[in-house]
């Protein structure tokens, strides 16, 4: 059964994927076109008051207790019998082989490949174009300057500073 379904699974993934593509541009596209009109004008945010947090308070922890050293028993002594000599195996020489000699390909001639003569090619007549009327055309005409309404400045982005704290080093556990 999983095996079929890991195949529709991934297709239904990959097909949702293409959807919310299709749709994140599509979204991009119309964002980019809308023009803010000069009567909306949106103010500023509210200012974000800078919040002071108490200091951290100070974690007191008992000292570690001491544990007992523990002695383990010695590891006995395992004494496991000599491992037996395998016998030696000699095996018979490989015997030499004599293949008879290649027999050699008779000589295949190949009969001549005829000339071939083409005809000489034709000669195109020259066609003579008609000349074109120059044509003057009048001059461009001056666009006039027009000038353009300042930029509207954008406005600052509140920053927010996260209080600093002083990093005590952790002590590690000793082993």
């Amino acid at each position: 059964m999983s095996r079929t379904m890991a195949p529709k699974n991934s297709a239904v993934f990959l097909l949702g994927l293409l959807l919310s593509c299709v749709a994140m541009s599509s979204a991009a596209r119309i964002l980019e076109e809308a023009v803010p009109s000069k009567e909306e004008h949106q103010p500023e945010g509210p200012q974000i008051p800078k919040v002071e947090l108490p200091p951290f308070p100070e974690v007191h922890l008992p000292p570690k207790p001491e544990l007992p050293k523990v002695k383990l028993p010695p590891v006995p002594e395992v004494h496991l019998p000599p491992k037996p000599e395998l016998p030696k195996v000699e095996l018979p020489p490989v015997p030499e082989v004599h293949l008879p000699p290649k027999p050699e390909l008779p000589k295949v001639e190949l009969p001549l490949v005829p000339e071939v003569h083409l005809p000489p090619k034709p000669e195109l007549p020259k066609v003579e174009l008609p000349t074109f009327p120059e044509v003057h055309l009048p001059p461009k005409p001056e666009l006039p300057k027009v000038d353009l309404p300042p930029k509207p400045e954008m406005p600052a982005v509140p920053v927010f500073h996260f209080p600093k704290t002083e990093a005590k080093p952790r002590e590690l556990p000793s082993r």
